[in-house]
């Protein structure tokens, strides 16, 4: 019945509307007309009075026209009729009108300055009339006006009445319609789909029948067949799952860094794997006293990377921000890392001040950033920045197509929305190479990135690479979306795919992931939970025996102020967790050249300081409701606050996918901790078992933290191995190898690249 009513909703919406237009229609026609037949009706009694008051104005024949006006006075709907000299005064005046037409009425004036007839409709002391008025004349010279004045009053009656069976018949045939349609759609549409979807559940079970009788019709028939061949398909992947659980070992089910490297061995056959992001994975600062220390920067894709390029040995290119970069590489700008255990080598590009301000700042950070998240702040599009922003990207390309040369059919993986225009400038140089890019963040609907000036141009590079990424399948959705209304291509929904001049790009969903950890703790890591929250209270100087965690870059789509406000309505709402429970939110500053980052950090910090003081008021103690951590942190630090807390805030206003959430499940291998998780950040598609709020709703987000920190050991701990174990089985390596695996399986046909020089 639900699925019928909602089909059928629509038709009830339309003919209801339509309805309701045709019975305001026929009022207001009903009230053209009845107007109409009025003012014709008094245009000829007033002609008709015309001739018989006229030779009455003589002066000594008051009292014969005051009879004449009394005579007249007595018809339908006629209220009465006046007759007034040149001066405005009253010369007859039918008995029982208004006082106030004692006077010449302004339409009246109208008629006697126009010297023709005139009416007008309106409303005399609250009461609808309709005044008409003639100019008299003797002897061919103005004596005065003759007015008729009309009760309108059964006009409003009339309408009332038609719109009363206007808009009963308007429900009655709704009714009608609205019940066939509901047979209808059941019989033809509603009861077939059905019994093909109890088909394909008796099938998903492994239970086999044939498949359901449909009715003859173009859609039902692509559906019988559709549904057939997926039987068929789901039948055979059956058997080879089960060939395959039969013939594989458990511990091989699972991808890690060395079935990544095996994996990425044969698929490559040997070649390296080049990856660009703006974004290094190792930055070289000087310190106060002049020395250079290594810092892995916070950042998701940082994250996410590292584990790839440690599983193979090839280039990740990268802007050099660190001010001890240049002292650290080579002639040819690169080093071997990481630094403990170099595994990969690092190229640095170099960007002027200038470059970075507009391709990074402006362009990719105050344009495509808010453009992308819908988070309420308004992106800035510059010509200035779309300038840089073109220069940057042709900096990176060269240095990529640099690194490439002498590479055979190299492959490329580009990251985020700062490269959208690099995949073309490097296929076009290198027809040869498999290039893909992943896109970190939302894609927003078409009419969203409209916005955006240069859209075409940016949609134009992306599809220079072979393979675009998402990290779910709405955000495909909406790349192609936007493909078909920005440029001329030819999109093939059916496979996600667009071709464009004869190049095809794919378009995958990625959902992106991290490295599960499997026994790598030390000696050190061996707290349990309730001795780690100790450790670090003694650290913090604090005391409580409940601890929440929050981890992010300081930026407005994170959602940490809209965080900070649902603990101050918890702990309003439970006083018992007052000086019992505290947050710890860890904000590593972002992007603090930008000013709305910089005020953003600012109004964090302000509304920590005014939770924590509305909650002490005054009092002395170690007890903080928030702790706000203002810098930046190791991976092993955040790691022990992980560890350490009952429950992980993410509470992003929009994310592509947060990865904070399954890192705080990977740490967890205690199966305990509850995380609270925003359903606009990407990963609530997989992590089911989290506790899903609206952001926004700050008494849901209360009430979540609320039955966290109350949830029974024994159901934390259902939770947390269920979206462990999906973690472990979806980890960064299984992210990897699908999309290089789809990626070198592309097949390029290219000329010669001799004949193309």
């Amino acid at each position: 019945m639900r699925t019928t009513l909602k089909i059928v909703l629509p038709l009830i919406i339309s003919v209801a509307v339509i309805s309701l237009l045709f019975a305001g229609y026929q009022v207001r026609t009903e009230r053209r007309i009845l107007r109409n037949d009025l003012s014709r009706r008094a245009e000829i009694l007033g002609e008709s009075l015309q001739e018989s008051v006229e030779p009455l104005l003589d002066h000594g024949r008051e009292k014969n026209l005051q009879r004449l006006v009394d005579r007249f006075g007595q018809r339908e709907h006629l209220q009465g009729v006046a007759v007034y000299d040149t001066g405005g005064n009253a010369l007859a005046l039918t008995p029982g009108l208004a006082p106030v037409f004692k006077s010449r009425p302004a339409t009246a004036t109208h008629a006697a300055e126009k010297d023709s007839g005139y009416g007008q409709f309106l409303k005399v002391e609250g009461q609808p009339m309709h005044i008409y008025a003639l100019p008299l004349h003797n002897n061919a010279k103005p004596a005065g006006v003759l007015a008729l004045y009309h009760d309108t009053t059964y006009i409003d009656v009339q309408l009332s009445h038609t719109l009363r069976d206007a808009l009963l018949t308007a429900l009655i045939q709704t009714l009608l319609i609205t019940a066939l349609a509901m047979v209808l759609v059941r019989w033809t549409f509603t009861n077939p789909l059905t019994r093909t979807a109890k088909w394909l559940r008796t099938l998903r079970t492994g239970q086999s029948h044939a498949p359901p009788t449909l009715p003859e019709g173009e859609i039902f028939d692509q559906l019988h067949h559709e549904v057939t061949h997926l039987a068929r398909d789901l039948n055979a992947a059956r058997a080879s799952a089960e060939k395959e659980a039969r013939l594989r070992d458990t511990n091989a089910s699972q991808w890690t860094s060395e079935r990544l490297r095996v994996s990425l061995r044969n698929k490559l056959k040997g070649q390296p794997l080049f990856v660009v992001s703006n974004r290094e994975p190792y930055m070289h600062v000087l310190n106060e006293n002049r020395s250079v220390s290594v810092i892995v920067p916070a950042s998701g894709l940082v994250t996410a990377l590292e584990p790839v390029l440690l599983a193979c040995d090839g280039t990740w290119i990268a802007h050099g921000a660190g001010s001890a970069d240049r002292q650290t590489v080579d002639s040819h700008d690169r080093l071997r890392v990481p630094p403990d255990r170099p595994s990969y080598n690092l190229r640095r590009v170099w960007l002027t001040a200038e470059e970075e301000k507009g391709y990074y700042q402006g362009f990719a950070n105050e344009g495509l950033w808010p453009l992308c998240h819908i988070a309420h702040t308004r992106p800035v599009f510059r010509p200035d920045d779309w300038l840089y922003y073109q220069q940057a990207n042709r900096h990176f390309a060269n240095a990529v197509l640099d690194e490439m040369e002498g590479t055979e059919s190299p492959i490329l993986l580009a990251q985020d929305y700062h490269f959208a225009l690099l995949p073309r400038m490097v296929k076009e140089a290198r027809p040869d190479a498999r290039v893909a890019i992943f896109w970190h963040i939302p894609w927003p609907n078409a009419e969203v990135f409209g916005i955006c000036p240069w859209q075409r141009e940016l949609i134009d590079g992306l599809l220079g690479a072979d393979l675009i990424g998402f990290h779910t399948q709405t955000h495909c959705n909406n790349f192609l979306s936007t493909v078909d209304r920005a440029v001329e291509a030819l999109t093939e929904w059916d496979r996600f795919a667009v071709n464009r001049q004869g190049r095809v790009t794919r378009v995958r969903p990625y959902p992106i992931s991290v490295a599960f950890p499997e026994q790598t703790r030390t000696i050190n890591d061996s707290r349990n939970a309730g001795e780690e929250r100790a450790a670090l209270c003694a650290e913090l100087g604090i005391e409580a025996s409940l601890l929440g965690v929050g981890v992010d870059r300081v930026d407005y789509t994170k959602g940490i102020i809209e965080r900070f406000r649902g603990i101050e309505r918890f702990l309003e709402l439970n006083p018992a967790y007052q000086r019992r429970f505290t947050f710890v939110q860890i904000g590593a500053p972002s992007r603090t050249d930008i000013e709305r980052y910089r005020q953003f950090l600012d109004e964090v910090s302000a509304e920590a300081d005014r939770i924590n003081a509305r909650f002490q008021n005054g009092q002395t103690g170690r007890w903080r409701p928030i702790v706000f951590l203002r810098k930046h942190h190791s991976h092993e630090e955040i790691d022990r606050y992980y560890r350490a807390a009952s429950v992980c805030l993410v509470t992003s206003l929009h994310d592509g996918m947060n990865l904070v959430a399954k890192e705080f499940i990977a740490a967890r291998d205690d199966e305990r901790g509850v995380l609270i998780l925003s359903t606009f950040a990407g990963a609530a598609l997989e992590l089911g078992d989290a506790l899903l709020i609206n952001p926004y709703d700050v008494q849901q987000l209360a009430e979540a933290i609320h039955r966290a920190v109350d949830m029974p050991e024994e159901q934390q701990a259902s939770r947390m191995h269920h979206m462990r174990m999906h973690v472990r089985e979806h980890n960064i390596y299984r992210w990897a190898a699908n999309l290089l695996s789809d990626l070198t399986e592309i097949r390029i046909d290219t000329p010669d690249r001799a004949e193309v020089s």
